[in-house]
């Protein structure tokens, strides 16, 4: 044989035994890779291995046969729940009952994200098809069940609108020990507006502080569900879940559907794969998609060939089509995720629908500014946001620059969790290091020329000496919190403090109080919620939905720092409580800038009025320490010069604000 044949067959030797030790494979190698969560293809066979985490092997031995699932053998149904109810285990349990995923596979496998497994919560939401054998007094019938797993917490209720649209039913599941809670309302509430067949579940019954009757009395007094048609379970144990399934098969409509209609597929979510480009959530309302197919956005007009359509089993796997009413995934050629409108209608080319009605789309309601703590560092925050935003469209991002923290952008948020979140992501998942401005809320203000605008962020709000502010406007939600009946008095005073509105107030039962306020968002974006666990004594539960703009006397609370401002600290604040705000704001403040060379004045100021004030004292250097006797006017001309020149260095000097300084000003009401 040649000898350069032989030097490549070398290489491709000692490749192999390396990637054989990486990835420890033997010759049952492709189980091996499955375990690592990789796929296995006929290249394994050479010891190579495909990187893609959602390529599917081909198995002809169990390919899936939609066709043998018409609409009456379909039901979409979707879990609904208050945080920490066990709302994903009892998912975990439901694919194993059916086989979709083995025994141990991982806790809350539908929860993808690192910030999801750490805060155990559900911030996206996921879907995973499940087949089931129901047998009853005549037969045994196969269902095709599709399950979407949604969040729990208020931020993320968007994501809970998107599931429910393609649902039929809803598990709503609480806690047999806590009981209904906010959330729990909340998310009734929307599942009922939606029309949705609701079983409700009480959850860990195995508790020895579980209380399934009282539970059952509360779900019959809120929300008019009859006792007899509770389900108790414990998604830990397992216990009473044998009866959840066929409860979702026997109260759960089939989708309503027309499959000799033309083509309409809602659009329910997406994300970018860097192997197969953005892949879309949809759910076939009518008619039916095939792979090869053309299709048209009812959004943006644009027209898309169908590159890959199947379901989600729980990962993707390849089908070739979807049929009325299943709900699976499609792949497009789309380049990014903003052509993939979140509620579009999808038809078939030359071809006319009429689109479906889509869902209230994200709010932003909460903006900050984004910097690398590293001011240099810009291109890799820019890349890092691009990147992670692919995956996230309801974060709104634009550039802005700041005197005091270069260039930066500045974000909108769904909520106060939702931008931790974001912020927990850029550091976790891409390694970046970032300063966040105060969050603000938008206000809209009317100047005496009649013109109105909308002031997102505090620090590009400038007065006009032509025109002046004539009246404000700012955004309310109504609040929703059940606490333990002690603990009443204390949160009528916080959101009376928090400039709250009684709206309701009745009991669930002896021992827990319904109340529900509107109060401005500004009030409860920063700590209102910390504080309310801590007054209740972590009892508590809370959720807002936004309301009305209402009018305020608003005004901008400026810092400065010798008389410089800091766009970046400047905040808005009504007038009532503005004293306050600037007091705490400079005491901060003067805790962490450290001492420099020359004294610092921080002030805080409402347009030309300073309301508070605070310095930190020059460092001294001893110019004294060579004189040992000798006139004191030698002395006093020496420490003279010292004064002019700090006067001279307080005049040109730059003040360092630690990293530091911007978190502590985070948490100021």
């Amino acid at each position: 044989m040649h000898k350069h044949s032989m030097g490549y067959l070398n290489r491709a030797s000692k490749a192999i035994q390396v990637v054989n030790r990486k990835y420890r494979l033997s010759p049952n190698h492709h189980h091996h890779c499955y375990r690592l969560g990789l796929p296995y293809s006929s290249s394994y066979e050479h010891g190579f291995c495909s990187n893609s985490r959602n390529s599917n092997r081909k198995d002809d031995n169990n390919a899936i046969d939609l066709s043998q699932y018409p609409t009456e053998k379909i039901r979409n149904f979707s879990i609904i729940a208050h945080v920490d109810h066990g709302k994903s285990t009892l998912a975990d349990r439901l694919l194993e009952l059916t086989g979709t995923i083995k025994r141990g596979l991982g806790a809350q496998y539908l929860d993808k994200l690192q910030v999801e497994k750490e805060r155990g919560i559900t911030v996206k939401a996921q879907t995973a098809t499940m087949f089931y054998n129901y047998k009853s007094k005549e037969s045994s019938t196969s269902y095709l069940l599709n399950l979407v797993d949604t969040p729990g917490h208020v931020d993320f209720s968007y994501e809970v609108s998107r599931s429910l649209a393609a649902c039929q039913g809803a598990l709503l599941v609480v806690d047999a020990a806590q009981g209904v809670q906010a959330q729990t309302v909340a998310n009734f509430y929307l599942a009922f507006e939606s029309n949705l067949s609701i079983i409700p579940i009480i959850n860990k019954i195995d508790q020895p502080t579980a209380d399934p009757d009282r539970v059952k009395s509360q779900l019959k007094s809120m929300f008019d569900l009859d006792p007899s048609d509770v389900l108790l379970t414990s998604a830990k144990t397992g216990q009473g879940l044998e009866h959840v399934i066929p409860a979702v098969i026997e109260r759960i409509p089939p989708p309503p559907g027309m499959c000799d209609s033309n083509l309409r597929m809602f659009l329910l979510d997406s994300y970018y794969d860097e192997y197969k480009g953005v892949i879309c959530h949809v759910a076939i309302v009518d008619g039916s998609l095939r792979k090869g197919e053309k299709i048209t956005s009812a959004a943006t007009g644009q027209s898309y060939e169908v590159l890959d359509v199947g379901i989600m089993h729980p990962e993707l796997r390849s089908t070739g089509f979807l049929l009325t009413g299943q709900v699976g995934y499609m792949v497009s050629g789309m380049r990014s995720t903003k052509e993939a409108r979140v509620g579009d209608t999808l038809f078939h080319n030359k071809t006319i629908v009429e689109p479906l009605p889509g869902f209230k789309a994200a709010k932003h309601m909460v903006f900050s500014g984004l910097y690398p703590a590293d001011g240099s560092d810009f291109e890799g925050l820019n890349n890092a946001i691009e990147r992670l935003t692919c995956n996230d469209a309801s974060v709104s991002v634009a550039r802005e620059s700041s005197t005091a923290l270069g260039l930066g952008f500045r974000c909108g948020f769904l909520g106060l969790l939702h931008m931790d979140v974001f912020h927990q992501r850029l550091e976790q998942e891409y390694g970046t290091h970032i300063i966040s401005t105060v969050p603000t809320v938008p206000y809209i203000f009317e100047y005496s020329d009649g013109s109105k605008v909308e002031v997102q962020n505090p620090g590009a709000f400038t007065a006009n000496p032509k025109i002046r502010v004539v009246a404000s406007w700012e955004p309310t939600v109504l609040a929703t919190i059940i606490i333990p009946s002690e603990y009443v008095g204390a949160v009528i005073t916080l959101c009376s403090e928090r400039r709250g509105e009684q709206l309701e107030y009745s009991f669930i039962d002896s021992q827990r109080a319904f109340m529900k306020y509107r109060l401005p968002l500004r009030e409860i974006v920063v700590d209102f919620y910390n504080e309310l666990k801590s007054i209740t004594s972590g009892y508590a539960s809370f959720d807002y939905e936004d309301s009305e703009y209402v009018a305020s006397d608003v005004v901008k609370l400026d810092v400065l720092l010798n008389g410089q401002p800091v766009d970046a600290m400047a905040t808005i604040v009504h007038s009532l409580k503005a004293q306050r705000v600037g007091r705490e704001l400079v005491d901060k403040l003067k805790k962490f800038i450290d001492r420099q060379m020359f004294e610092i004045t921080i002030q805080a100021a409402v347009g030309s009025k300073v309301i508070a004030r605070e310095t930190i004292s020059a460092l001294r250097k001893n110019v004294l320490a060579k004189c040992y006797g000798g006139d004191v006017t030698r002395k006093k001309k020496l420490l003279e010069k010292q004064k002019e020149g700090k006067k001279r260095m307080k005049r040109v000097g730059s003040v360092d604000i630690p990293q530091e300084a911007f978190h502590a000003i985070l948490k100021v009401g």
